[in-house]
This record gives structure tokens, sequence and C-alpha cells, in this order.
């Protein structure tokens, strides 16, 4: 992990706070409490507008392999909020539809 890189809640603690929130709706406790330590290593560079997601680890050279799975979460906004976790740990967080971060 590249400890440069800004801490998600130093960068934008306003969707922290709801990512943490969004995940235990979801049962999804222990990965909440990943978000406290997460880092944002590079944004998605996609260029589409509506696209604010971003790599809380190294972008790989390829699809994210074994050990991957996708969580569908229900974000407080009209948009979508999906992560990619590696064997357990989150590594993507696809933030769609939504205003600014912050």
């Amino acid at each position: 992990m590249d400890a440069t890189s800004p801490r998600l809640v130093d960068r934008w603690p306003d969707f922290t706070g709801q990512l943490r929130q969004a995940l235990v709706a979801e049962g999804e406790d222990l990965l909440a409490t990943q978000v406290e330590t997460l880092r944002v290593i590079a944004e998605c560079g996609c260029g589409d507008d509506f696209c604010q997601s971003f790599y809380t680890a190294p972008k790989p050279d390829g699809p994210f392999g074994p050990g991957h799975r996708n969580v569908l979460l229900d974000p407080p906004w009209s948009g979508m909020l999906i992560l990619d976790v590696v064997d357990g740990q989150i590594v993507y967080v696809e933030v769609l539809d939504r205003d600014p971060l912050g």
C-alpha cells in the first residue's frame, strides 16, 4: 500500500461516512472496518463525467482474478455504488451518478 496516497477519510470525509453506512446496512461489517484506512491510490481515469470511481489498491494489469467479488450497495443518492473486493480487501470503489465527492 502506498502510504503517500491520501486517506479516503481525509480526501472525502462525507463520502467516507456514506460508504461505511452503506456497508453496515448491507451487512458487510468486515468491509466497513476497512473504510477508515482506505487510501485513494488512483482515480478511474475513464473520463466519463458521471464517474468518480477510484482504486484503493494498485490497478491490476488484467482482471482482478481469483478471490474477486462485487458488492452492490444502496447509496444515499440516485446513482450507483459498487465495490470490487479481492480476498476480503476493498480494491476499487465505483461511484456513478453522484454529486461531487465530499
